[in-house]
Formats: C-alpha cells, sequence, structure tokens
C-alpha cells in the first residue's frame, strides 16, 4: 500500500493506534510515579473531580456550548453550501430559495450563543465565608452548567450535520424535480427542532444554578 493506504506505517488506522499506545503508556508512567513517590491516592478521578474548582465547570460549560454549537452550524453549512452551489450550476434557480438550509444552520450557532449568554449570569464573585459554608451548592451548581452547556453543545453538533446533509439533499433533489423542495423541507424543519430540545432542557437544567454570594 501507498503512504495514504488502509495498512501499514503512515496509514491512518497506524496513526490512531500509536497515538492510543502512547496515551496509554504516559498514562500508566504517571500513575507509577504517583505510586512510588507516596501520592498514590491523587491518581483518583474521584480526587481530581473534587479539585477542580466549580467555577472551571461552569465557565467549561459555556465554552463547550458555543464551541460545539458553533462547529455544527460551520459544518452544516460546509455540506448544505457546496450542494447548492453545485446544483446551482445546473439549476439556477435553486440558488434563493434553498439559502433557507444555510439560515438553519445559522440558528445552530445562535441557540449556543443564547445558552452561553443566560449560564454567564449565573456567575459572580464570592466571599471567602460565602465560599466555605456553601461550597457543597456551588460545586453542585457548576455541574449543572457544566452538564447544560455540553448538552446544548452535543445537540446543537447533531443539529447541525443533519439540517447540513438535509439541506444538501434538498438542494439537489430541488435541482432535479422543484416539486421536491417543500416535502424535504419539513423533514430539514423537523432536524433543526433537535437543537431547540437541547436548549429547553439546558435552560431548566441551569436555572437559578448561581455560584455567586449574591
Amino acid at each position: 500500500m501507498g503512504l495514504y493506504g488502509s495498512r501499514g506505517k503512515g496509514s491512518y488506522a497506524y496513526g490512531c493506534y500509536a497515538s492510543l499506545v502512547i496515551i496509554i503508556i504516559v498514562f500508566i508512567a504517571i500513575g507509577l510515579y504517583y505510586m512510588f513517590s507516596g501520592r498514590g491516592g491523587e491518581f483518583d478521578v474521584g480526587w481530581v473531580l473534587e479539585k477542580i474548582s466549580p467555577y472551571s465547570y461552569a465557565c467549561l460549560g459555556i465554552g463547550i456550548s458555543i464551541a460545539f454549537s458553533v462547529m455544527g452550524a460551520g459544518w452544516g453549512m460546509f455540506i448544505t453550501g457546496a450542494s447548492i452551489v453545485g446544483a446551482g450550476v445546473k439549476a439556477p434557480r435553486i440558488k434563493t430559495k434553498n439559502l433557507v438550509s444555510v439560515i438553519f444552520c445559522e440558528a445552530v450557532a445562535i441557540y449556543g450563543i443564547i445558552i452561553a449568554i443566560i449560564l454567564t449570569q449565573n456567575i459572580g464573585s464570592t466571599t471567602d465565608e460565602d465560599w466555605v459554608e456553601n461550597y457543597n451548592t456551588y460545586v453542585y451548581n457548576g455541574y449543572c452548567l457544566f452538564f447544560a452547556g455540553l448538552l446544548t453543545g452535543l445537540c446543537n453538533l447533531a443539529c447541525g450535520i443533519c439540517v447540513g446533509i438535509v439541506g444538501s439533499g434538498a438542494a439537489l433533489a430541488d435541482a432535479q424535480n422543484g416539486e421536491l423542495f417543500v416535502r424535504i423541507l419539513v423533514i430539514e424543519i423537523f432536524g433543526s427542532a433537535i437543537g431547540l430540545f437541547g436548549v429547553i432542557i439546558a435552560v431548566l437544567l441551569g436555572n437559578n444554578k448561581k455560584i455567586s454570594s449574591s
């Protein structure tokens, strides 16, 4: 096989396998270091989760929300945009009305921005006394904000890809038969609702989950 073949050195599968082996070796080396240095208790998932600040969880959730949403929107626009441009060469009439697919993809990114703004409102400053007194509550709220952002990001990522693929099919079908566009558009509308499900649950999950003294 060639350099980019399916087997042998230089192939994609070989690169994934080598990366996995390296990661496992690194984790084993770190574990042995902590064990022989008398700090074996620190090499523990629960210990790591406890030491991470609730602020970090909340900010990470906000970042995941906007990042995955934009990724889904960009991926969807890439898929449907390429089909619109390609099919538009044969049937120029489809270019305008098929832009609705691009708008649906852009809405996915807007969902992520909205949730990121809502979750940001729950983060503020705290006093030392309040931090010690309500630490368990802040940890719980941090988890809620993190998973609210993660939920939004993953739903919007799936939504963007779904809308992009269906929009691509709509453009190609419309180029062949104009009567098919409305029928496929209905499927695209239902696909775009996937992101709304994540937004709704994220709003409920992050409601009043404040990490702030006020």
